[in-house]
């Protein structure tokens, strides 16, 4: 009898410990998953927000620069003015906002210059363009009111003794 209830002791803690297995399901080793995040409400001005969509570009630069300006408190520095601006920049590039007479932002313009680009970008001018290479890429964002209005790489490519300007959307897209 003591060995039964021994071995049925033994039997209903070791299938418990088996159920507790992890099931993790992991992603493929490199692949990135990139995840849409909302629209940034930076503050409410009565009852307009002020409302800025940061990018999810790849260089940590870009979006270091992008967080110092979510996190920069305006104040009460724009009484008094009908426009004011904010100008914050890094050794790749600046970021300019413009807010209006009641503290809300109205544009944002961001440029920068030799910053990581997208991998749909990358693949995009590779396929289109074989064998060539890039040699100096600038980026440029701006907003108004909230919305995208622009979102492009201008890119100088070169092969052998030809250079080439080009201008990519995000996704890919190659505009000229």
């Amino acid at each position: 009898m003591k060995t039964f209830l021994f071995l049925l002791l033994f039997f209903s803690l070791t299938t418990n410990s088996f159920a507790q297995d992890e099931n993790i399901t992991r992603s493929k080793e490199g692949e990135i998953k990139m995840i849409d995040l909302p629209a940034v409400v930076i503050k409410s001005v009565g009852k307009d927000f002020s409302i800025y969509l940061p990018d999810r570009n790849p260089d940590e630069n870009v979006r270091a620069l992008q967080e110092k300006f979510i996190s920069y408190n305006l104040g009460k520095d724009y009484e008094g003015y009908d426009e004011y601006l904010v100008v914050l920049e890094d050794p790749k590039g600046s970021l300019s906002a413009t807010y209006n007479k009641n503290g809300k932002l109205t544009h944002v313009i961001e440029n920068y210059e030799n910053v990581q680009l997208p991998g749909k970008v990358i693949y995009s001018i590779y396929k289109e363009y074989p064998g060539w290479t890039i040699v100096k890429d600038k980026f440029l964002y701006t907003q108004k009111e909230g919305d995208i209005e622009k979102k492009e790489y201008n890119l100088k490519i070169k092969k052998d003794n030809s250079i080439l300007k080009i201008v990519v959307k995000s996704n890919g897209e190659i505009i000229k």
